[in-house]
């Protein structure tokens, strides 16, 4: 009798930013440029880095992953997002909810984890340069991207079983953009402890650990930085981190306040906010970071447009 009262949920229904018909055109041009912005953006740097011999370095090597990651997560998110602010019925069947939270969670944690790969970088370039070159191989490099994300896909395979493990009865309407598991646990019909305490321990793993590895990171080059005895030295190595901390402060701190608050404390207008600051706002944000807070970048900019470089 029990297991009667649960019925197979064959798709959901997702009630995106805002259920204002009047919003939905703008909402959809709005987010159509933010889109064209992320790709048009992240794939510019990727092509920059991969002409510019200047730029074949470990560090613009970590960048150009990042940017691919930047791009391939929000692919995960917006093409469906953009559908649906033109359609009547918002709907998403349920393989394609177990792709999209897959694959989405997938490149977030990669991001993770190549986030705190560029701080080692920074950290060995600044704290030891004589042996960069040997440290940093690009064997090294390879090894250390691959991982970022192989882990990146490895975690998410245990969190969407853990997931998509709970029975969602009748009730398949969620208050979301997107498959996303805060959202999904909101709308569970059954007890969910096993899959929040899943969430919970891979939190450890792939946030936690991630940005106490960064911080430690900083702490050593904030050392190193304040040893160097000319100003013009520490200033150029500042510059060279000021980017990436910028980065990671805009990414961990928007997603730690969605994946460690306590599901009690949160709420479903609270998640898709915070959602909308790293899927769409941190990969918008982060060409224009690197680019105008770095000169090289700008230099292969104005050589790829034919514009003399000191201009």
């Amino acid at each position: 009798m029990e297991n009667s009262n649960f019925t197979s949920v064959t798709d959901f229904i997702l009630l995106g930013l805002s259920s204002q018909p009047e919003l939905q055109a703008h909402l959809f041009l709005l987010f159509l440029i933010l889109y064209l912005m992320i790709l048009l953006g992240n794939l510019l740097i990727v092509l920059l880095i991969l002409m510019d011999s200047r730029l074949h370095t470990p560090m613009y090597f970590f960048l150009t992953n990042l940017s691919s990651i930047e791009v391939c997560y929000t692919s995960c998110v917006f093409p469906q997002m953009l559908i649906h602010f033109l359609a009547q019925r918002k709907s998403i069947s349920y393989s394609c909810c177990v792709i999209q939270f897959y694959t989405s969670l997938s490149f977030g944690i990669a991001e993770c984890y190549i986030l705190s790969v560029m701080a080692f970088d920074r950290f060995v370039a600044i704290r030891d340069p004589l042996r960069y070159s040997m440290t940093m191989s690009w064997e090294i490099c390879g090894i250390l991207a691959a991982a970022s994300w192989l882990g990146g896909f490895m975690a998410s395979t245990v969190d969407t079983v853990a997931t998509f493990q709970l029975s969602f009865c009748q009730d398949n309407i969620i208050n979301h953009f997107m498959c996303e598991m805060p959202a999904l646990l909101h709308i569970s019909c059954t007890d969910t402890s096993q899959a929040e305490l899943v969430m919970h321990i891979l939190c450890i793993f792939t946030l936690l650990c991630p940005i106490t590895f960064i911080i430690l990171s900083y702490a050593h080059i904030i050392f190193a930085v304040l040893k160097i005895r000319s100003a013009q030295g520490r200033r150029k190595a500042f510059s060279t981190c000021s980017s990436h901390l910028l980065v990671v402060t805009l990414f961990f701190g928007t997603v730690m306040s969605l994946y460690l608050k306590p599901k009690s404390l949160s709420s479903p207008e609270y998640n898709k906010i915070v959602s909308v600051f790293y899927i769409v706002l941190t990969p918008a944000l982060n060409p224009l970071i690197y680019s105008l807070r770095n000169n090289e970048v700008k230099m292969a900019l104005r050589k790829l447009l034919g514009k003399p470089e000191s201009a």
